[in-house]
């Protein structure tokens, strides 16, 4: 039952214009950025450090800004993808027949997630193709290529856990989006806070998710940041399954 929920929202994404709008929108950026960062790569960092001992590399200069770029112009796209996944259909009314399904509450949850998990892996897979066109005439870091592809996974998969939660207490797309983005942008500004050198915060830096998704950019897998993002990611699953529940409750 999982599997059909996820398969129904995934082909749901898919039939919305919003969606093809948002891959070609956000491939066009990137495109542009990773033309810039290779250029510059091409003209002036590979002619300055020529020949140096531990020179950044086509990964370091290309692959990881690019990684970046596009964990920032997500933040903007997520809240988009979300918004629609309950409030859509308890505006519509369709919400109660499916919590009335013989189905559970985590069936209905994880299904969701996991077609909104799939669009992620599209997103992803079109972004890495941009610094895999580089391995035709130059040597990749595969290794700092797959941290950088796993740690932007967890960080959209974070993004779309808490969307998915704050698009369960309302029955108004465009309140669950504007909620959604305002989370995420406050959690931009707690690692921001946290990490300028007048208040310095340990605490602000970790509970942000860009300080752990910098780890996996400088190629670092630390089980300390994989386990953040599972809990996170849990922590607003179970949150949104008990707000189902409720629903239920009260019919």
């Amino acid at each position: 039952m999982i599997a059909t929920i996820a398969r129904t929202e995934f082909r749901r994404l898919f039939f919305s214009p919003l969606a093809w709008a948002i891959l070609a929108v956000s491939q066009f950026v990137l495109a542009l950025l990773f033309l810039v960062f290779t250029e510059s790569f091409l003209t002036e960092i590979q002619p300055t450090y020529a020949g140096q001992p531990g020179a950044p590399g086509v990964t370091d200069a290309v692959g990881s800004p690019l990684f970046f770029w596009a964990a920032f112009i997500m933040l903007a796209i997520m809240p988009l993808l979300t918004m629609r996944l309950i409030a859509d259909e308890r505006q519509a009314g369709t919400l109660t027949l499916l919590v009335s399904a013989p189905i559970s509450s985590a069936q209905i949850v994880l299904g969701k997630y996991l077609g909104l998990l799939g669009f992620i892996v599209v997103m992803i897979a079109m972004v890495m193709l941009m610094p895999l066109s580089l391995a035709a005439g130059t040597s990749l870091d595969w290794g700092k290529l797959a941290a950088s592809a796993l740690g932007l996974l967890l960080l959209l998969g974070s993004f779309g856990a808490a969307g998915l939660y704050l698009s369960s207490l309302t029955q108004q797309p465009l309140v669950a989006a504007v909620s959604s983005f305002g989370l995420l942008l406050f959690l931009v500004v707690l690692y921001i806070s946290g990490s300028t050198q007048s208040s310095a915060s340990e605490l602000f830096v970790y509970i942000s998710h860009y300080g752990h998704f910098l780890s996996f950019l400088q190629g670092v897998f630390d089980t300390s940041d994989l386990a953040y993002y599972l809990l996170f990611i849990a922590t607003f699953l179970v949150l949104t399954i008990r707000r189902l529940d409720n629903d239920r409750l009260q019919r």
